[in-house]
């Protein structure tokens, strides 16, 4: 018989009103700012299904963008969201979008702008209980789930070549981590690797050594670095 936390149920510690799009919403816009890696100046929202009819209601819209800004679910300067990216000289802008029936009715896509970056887009999916899902980064398909929860994860953006990820693998496993689990999705010449750690934060020294090996382009870790 499985077994459940009340957390499985209830959600985690937030402020509410809703889990799924309200904490949720707060997730994936963390997960988009640990993506991009940098501070940045735009952010447009593109809001799919039941997030783009009850988004305001729900306080999706300020959910979002406080997760945007690093805020946690539990943080009440969420429903100042929208003051505190004025304050900062963040641009936000919310619409509303089809992005297709394979996506779950709570999903946005999360586009973000800043100078000398590449814009970056990110869709995730809210699925109940605070619990979200990874379906795209810019052009590839993934399905990352449990991400910033259960394991430290990290994303590696690198060009297609023979032993590539046996090199990377190798890297971490210097450290002394255990991966679990690795997913790869590729696109023409690049591909993008997703792994989870059990129980190892990788510092900011060790990203930069993955980032040496000849044909990584970057690597982003969806848990804060240790020091």
């Amino acid at each position: 018989m499985p077994t459940y936390s009340v957390f499985d149920i209830a959600g985690p510690i937030m402020v509410g009103p809703s889990s799924s799009h309200t904490a949720g919403a707060v997730k994936i816009g963390q997960i988009a700012r640990a993506l991009f890696d940098k501070t940045p100046t735009k952010v447009t929202f593109t809001l799919h299904g039941s997030f783009a009819t009850v988004y305001k209601g729900h306080a999706t819209d300020r959910a979002l963008l406080a997760g945007v800004m690093k805020m946690k679910t539990a943080d009440s300067k969420i429903k100042e969201s929208f003051k505190l990216a004025d304050q900062k000289g963040l641009k936000y802008e919310f619409e509303i979008g089809d992005l297709g029936m394979q996506f779950h009715p709570n999903t946005v896509r999360i586009t973000l702008e800043a100078k000398g970056r590449k814009k970056m887009s990110i869709v995730g999916s809210s699925i109940g209980g605070g619990k979200i899902e990874i379906k795209k980064i810019d052009e590839f398909d993934v399905d990352l789930r449990g991400v910033a929860g259960k394991y430290l994860s990290i994303v590696i953006s690198h060009k297609k070549r023979t032993g590539i990820i046996a090199e990377i693998t190798a890297v971490i496993a210097g450290f002394g981590a255990n991966i679990v689990d690795i997913q790869s999705s590729r696109i023409a010449e690049k591909s993008l690797t997703f792994l989870n750690l059990d129980n190892y934060r990788p510092t900011l020294q060790e990203v930069l050594e993955i980032e040496k090996i000849p044909g990584v382009l970057y690597v982003r870790s969806l848990t804060k670095l240790a020091k």
